[in-house]
């Protein structure tokens, strides 16, 4: 019955955490227009490797970061500066003149491991799978075992990577309707950075 518990709650947790747009999401959905369909599918597959991960660290030590202060605000003080530099990089992105020429077609194999880049970047999904760990345990008595933890970090993925799909399917449907996301996508980008800084700032103030 943990088993259960664990996959649909952690997948459900992981779906509906990944639809708000963020950096993971709009990145893929950037990539779609710019790229082509493929290229944004393997920079979802990318990315959630990297939730993977993310989810499997935060199952490890959810106890740990909320009975201690200090490390709870050192990962909050390193995630604003990571989204310090990406908003100064979408930022300069954005006034950089690009001509027809300058946008090429990615790899697949670029686009997979941009994927990982742009994941592993957002530090958000780690705070949010160390709450949901909690709440399993708390809540549902649920027991944490290995077999547990790699069944948490897979359900973790496959919510992110299903939620991602609908991203992509949705910005192909709607792919010619979209010239004025394609044309401010990078100051688009930079304000939600911007948006997540504040946010963070807010939650640091909070501590």
């Amino acid at each position: 019955m943990d088993d259960l518990q664990i996959y649909i709650y952690t997948y459900l947790a992981a779906f509906i955490g990944v639809v708000p747009p963020g950096l993971v999401n709009m990145s893929v959905a950037k990539t779609c227009l710019e790229k082509g369909r493929r290229n944004g599918i393997l920079m979802a597959f990318g990315a959630s490797v990297i939730v993977f991960f993310q989810a499997l660290i935060a199952v490890v030590i959810s106890k740990y970061i909320f009975s201690n202060p200090y490390v709870k605000s050192m990962f909050l003080k390193t995630g604003i500066a990571i989204l310090i530099l990406m908003f100064l990089y979408f930022l300069l992105s954005a006034n950089r003149k690009k001509t027809q020429q300058n946008i090429k077609k990615r790899t697949g194999a670029k686009s997979f491991f941009t994927g990982i880049l742009v994941s592993a970047l957002n530090i958000f999904p780690l705070p949010y799978f160390v709450l949901i760990a909690t709440l399993l345990t708390n809540n549902f008595k649920v027991t944490f075992t290995i077999f547990n933890d790699l069944l948490f970090s897979l359900s973790a993925a496959l919510g992110t990577l299903s939620t991602l799909y609908l991203y992509i399917i949705f910005i192909m449907k709607i792919d010619g309707k979209t010239e004025l996301f394609k044309k401010y996508s990078n100051y688009f980008m930079a304000l939600l950075m911007l948006i997540l800084i504040v946010v963070t700032c807010i939650r640091l103030y909070q501590m």
